[in-house]
């Protein structure tokens, strides 16, 4: 005897719902297999599970393509960071500026190294830092650093900080959509159930293979076991 299985994929869930509702929608009132109510359901999530399927797809590919940029900004705010911090501490080694100047830009305890800048969230602090403690050492007379200069840096920073929000309002606004899908994948679960319930009880008294047919022209999905003969 197969044995059914509910879809384990948010297009088979699609899928198995508008055959159920097709299927129906060109069978006799009187021959229907589904009651009305539950057909009423499953319009419903049918509708609801595309269009949040869709806008999830679509936010989806609005973060990845939004990433394929972003990471370029990554990899030039990270260099000119790095570089002007590298040259800030040159300056310090032939006494161009002043060993506790590195105050400024929180660089007092670095040990002369380069801050790690590995992630997002450190490349935002450590740039913010860097560039208020330019612009602070130079305000009190300090000679600025140029190659990079500070305003260069700055450019490159201002734009992986714009792409980094946008990556995070993409990243919000996926993880929303799939939430959203994810609460109507129990509900067409349960409603996929109890179709599936319905049309077995509606052609419970055929012989085994006319039903087998019938509740398959409603879209249930029926498996054998390994091994099993199918007569």
């Amino acid at each position: 005897m197969p044995y059914r299985k509910l879809p384990n994929t948010d297009s088979a869930r699609i899928k198995a719902l508008k055959t159920a509702i097709e299927k129906s929608a060109s069978t006799h009132f009187q021959h229907l297999a589904v009651s009305v109510a539950t057909l009423d359901e499953a319009k419903k999530i049918e509708i609801q599970m595309e269009r949040a399927c869709a806008l999830y797809q679509q936010t989806l590919d609005t973060q990845t393509n939004a990433n394929k940029s972003f990471q370029n900004k990554v990899k030039n705010a990270r260099m000119y960071i790095s570089h002007f911090v590298q040259v800030l501490y040159m300056s310090v080694v032939r006494a161009e500026i002043k060993a506790e100047q590195l105050y400024f830009y929180g660089l007092q305890e670095a040990n002369m190294l380069v801050p790690d800048l590995s992630t997002n969230e450190a490349l935002l602090s450590w740039g913010e830092k860097i560039i208020r403690g330019e612009n602070l050492r130079t305000a009190k007379g300090g000679v600025p650093i140029y190659n990079p200069s500070i305003a260069k840096v700055n450019v490159m920073f201002s734009m992986f900080k714009e792409g980094y929000q946008v990556q995070q309002l993409c990243q919000k606004s996926t993880a929303r959509m799939q939430a959203k899908v994810a609460q109507l994948r129990s509900e067409a679960d349960r409603i996929i159930f109890n179709i599936w319930e319905e049309v077995e009880k509606h052609t419970m008294d055929l012989p085994m293979e006319k039903r087998l047919d019938e509740n398959r022209k409603y879209g249930l999905i029926y498996y054998y076991r390994k091994k099993e003969i199918v007569e």
